[in-house]
């Protein structure tokens, strides 16, 4: 079975100091916790930006601050800025990060509702918009699903030549308004993507690990941290992404796979030459 790429979600948008107060805001936090998972095996760091408040943005200012903090760090990592954003902001908005040409970015691939009365807001239009974009300036779609018929979309769309192949996927399992975090949806989940696709499991809240352990033995790929889970069993939160990461190290060691480096992940997922 080949190598274990590990993405870490060092922050997201809506997990604040108060659920964790290891939770990174400013850029030197951000950029030490990039440092930590990486040095513990993550070969991605999925990144959001916060002001130093912890307020969601998407300025570019404030990605070229992270990037630049986190390559002083660990040059050879992957960063793969969101194009989520949050809920509400607009698309301009949200495309910000796309225009420094990052060697992967996140592409939603539908709407859903995100817990309460917040709907995250991604129509075909929109879809099509950012995949434009990302094909135009050599950027690699990470493909979010959050359900099955987000999946069929990011296909249709492909076909239309809007997504190039091979498609990377990222399966987020576990949101409410989302597809369940369960063996069974996994499998169908994975049964469903074109031949010659990756993908990568992020399985949130108590769920993580159990995604993860299945994700390492299908032969998928695995995202931890602090934007889908604040702990590190139940009941303990974690002191550092890095413990999430190391967590995901365990358990590929005992079942089998080794885990890849940022080199090895570029090989895996075509990633253009830079």
């Amino acid at each position: 079975m080949g190598k274990l790429i590990i993405t870490a979600a060092i922050c997201g948008a809506e997990v604040t100091k108060e659920n964790n107060p290891n939770v990174p805001y400013t850029v030197e936090e951000i950029a030490e916790e990039s440092e930590k998972a990486y040095k513990a095996g993550a070969s991605i760091i999925h990144l959001h930006v916060r002001k130093d408040d912890g307020t969601p943005t998407q300025n570019r200012e404030r990605f070229i601050a992270c990037f630049k903090a986190i390559k002083d760090r660990c040059p050879n990592v992957i960063v793969q800025p969101s194009t989520g954003g949050a809920v509400g902001m607009s698309n301009s908005e949200r495309l910000q990060p796309v225009d420094l040409s990052p060697e992967m970015a996140t592409l939603d691939a539908g709407t859903c509702n995100f817990g309460g009365d917040d709907i995250f807001v991604n129509t075909e239009h929109t879809i099509s918009q950012f995949a434009q974009k990302m094909i135009e300036l050599g950027v690699k779609p990470e493909i979010e699903v959050f359900d099955k018929g987000m999946l069929d979309m990011a296909i249709r769309l492909q076909k239309k030549g809007f997504i190039k192949t091979p498609m990377h996927f990222n399966f987020v399992m576990g949101v409410n308004g989302g597809i369940a975090a369960t063996p069974r949806d996994l499998v169908f989940m994975e049964g469903s993507i074109p031949a010659g696709s990756t993908y990568t499991v992020s399985g949130v809240g108590r769920s993580e690990f159990q995604m993860a352990a299945m994700a390492i033995i299908m032969g998928g790929h695995v995202r931890v941290g602090f934007e889908d889970n604040v702990y590190i069993e139940k009941g303990i939160l974690a002191k550092s992404n890095s413990e999430l990461v190391e967590k995901v190290v365990r358990l590929a060691n005992e079942l089998g796979r080794k885990i890849a480096t940022p080199n090895d992940a570029r090989k895996i997922l075509g990633l253009l030459p830079r």
